[in-house]
């Protein structure tokens, strides 16, 4: 058993970012084995669920001039535009059904919020809206994060940064962890965690 003061943070292993799903992440699948061997290892386990409303503003649908995967500028920078996934109450917006969610301590849901999408488990992609697990953490007593889940490099990287520049120690797991690789952007992502001081274990 790893100290109290350390915790698990599992991102998105939903069924859209699966094989078969709207968003789908090659092999995601595959982090929930490894994921659940490691929840036995803390005593503090947070799993985030992608939770969006229809028409949400990522969603390329919204956006009729642009496709899946354009780019476009939102009042809060630059946002990639998606197919459209885990919508609130959809099948594709559940956990999977292998992960073992009840051994988590919280579930925290994240870009519910109409006008603006949520990469990271601690804050909006305002990067100043907090999603409150800062404060749940730290009612824990807890200084040390272990990030797993989907994807590498957007909610995970995402993720591992913010917690990095709140002062947590943070480490992940890329044998639990899957990418999406857009136009090189895995490699971006590991490089931008070693920057923040990021371990990243294989």
């Amino acid at each position: 058993m790893r100290p109290a003061n350390e915790a698990l943070i599992v991102i998105d292993v939903q069924y859209d970012f699966c094989p078969g799903g709207a968003l789908a992440v090659e092999d995601g699948d595959a982090v929930v084995a490894p994921i659940n061997r490691m929840m036995d290892e803390f005593s503090v386990r947070v799993l985030t669920q992608d939770w969006h409303p229809e028409g949400h503003s990522s969603f390329a649908s919204q956006h009729p001039d642009k496709a899946p995967f354009d780019v476009t500028d939102m009042p809060y920078g630059p946002q990639v535009l998606w197919p459209d996934h885990c919508v609130q109450g959809s099948d594709g917006a559940r956990l999977l059904l292998d992960l073992h969610t009840d051994r988590a301590d919280m579930i925290l849901r994240k870009g519910f919020r109409p006008d603006v999408d949520s990469y990271s488990a601690f804050f909006e992609n305002d990067h100043e809206t907090p999603t409150g697990l800062d404060g749940y953490l730290g009612s824990r007593g807890v200084d040390s994060v272990t990030i797993v889940g989907l994807a590498t490099d957007f909610c995970v990287l995402y993720s591992a940064l913010d917690a990095a520049r709140l002062g947590y120690r943070v480490r992940v797991v890329e044998s639990a962890c899957r990418g999406i690789d857009l136009d090189g952007s895995l490699e971006e992502a590991r490089a931008a965690m070693l920057a923040a001081d990021v371990v990243l274990e294989r």
